[in-house]
């Protein structure tokens, strides 16, 4: 939940700058070639920069925005028993998963948490929360770096990137044209494209947007599968059943904390299309009934 939150909270914003940019110095004169009409191969050009640059500069910055934004105090020079097993494993499930060493990092958090990010999966940051690691047996925190360390094995952040560079792009396309036609059909702006052209184009943004976050939230929870399942592979199946089950008691025990709030399991129709990870007990369900 958190690397997504921070990935989709880094691309909104970089597009909403990249668009006032793109305003300020003209760019968008792209869209109307005749000055009457809407020039749609101008329009996707225009809306495929502004949507990939946005997720592609949300990748690169998404480690250092994870280390800020979380405060992880990277491990270089364990200074524990614990920070010396957690390079250890994570080391020798990278070595499994055939990726390099990544970097692994604890943040201060009472909820038991973990994520994994980074612009590809030889330059990833593995990081596990405080909460995590007073709560959970060795063998749970293993299966939970594992599932980590899948994460970044199987590309995910690069993948995710592109689907919502395409996303982003059609948002773009499709409310630049709705403030065209609000422009033309309500207004009856002849030539150019009038301030209802911008408001609307603005607003129908956010709503296809809010859309489009179903696609990628979608996505999110496919590969919440794989990753559990590589992480049974790396840790043991029984340990990651064994984690995902500590995070259903934990969350059952207990109000759930933001964080952990996309895990609800009873969660309602809406919120479950919104939600990045599937419910806890589907995921269980789905490693118990697995080979």
């Amino acid at each position: 939940m958190l690397r997504i939150a921070l990935f989709l909270g880094t691309n909104i914003a970089i597009i909403a700058l990249i668009s006032v940019v793109f305003r300020l110095f003209g760019f968008e004169n792209l869209l109307a070639a005749n000055g009457v009409d809407l020039n749609l191969q101008a329009l996707l050009v225009y809306s495929a920069v502004i949507g990939f640059a946005g997720s592609f500069i949300s990748l690169a910055l998404s480690k250092t925005m994870a280390k800020r934004s979380m405060g992880v105090q990277l491990i270089e020079q364990p200074s524990s028993q614990t920070e010396r097993w957690l390079l250890e494993t994570v080391s020798r499930q990278a070595q499994q998963a055939g990726i390099k060493m990544p970097e692994v990092g604890v943040f201060d958090n009472p909820s038991p948490n973990a994520f994994a990010t980074g612009w590809n999966k030889n330059a990833a940051l593995v990081a596990v929360s405080t909460g995590l690691l007073r709560h959970m047996e060795r063998g749970e925190v293993e299966a939970v770096l594992a599932h980590e360390v899948s994460h970044a094995a199987n590309g995910d952040m690069v993948t995710l990137t592109l689907v919502q560079g395409v996303v982003n792009t059609f948002v773009i396309f499709l409310s630049r044209i709705v403030g065209h036609l609000v422009d033309r059909l309500v207004f009856k702006v002849e030539r150019g494209h009038g301030p209802a052209f911008w408001i609307v184009s603005m607003i129908a943004q956010v709503v296809f947007g809010m859309a489009a976050m179903v696609i990628v939230m979608w996505f999110s929870r496919w590969r919440e599968f794989r990753a559990d399942a590589g992480g049974a592979a790396l840790a043991g199946k029984q340990n990651m059943v064994n984690a995902l089950k500590r995070l259903q008691s934990a969350g059952d025990a207990a109000p759930m904390p933001d964080e952990m709030r996309a895990l609800a399991i009873n969660a309602g129709k809406m919120q479950a299309m919104f939600a990045s990870h599937p419910p806890l007990e589907t995921r269980i369900a789905a490693l118990e009934n697995s080979n």
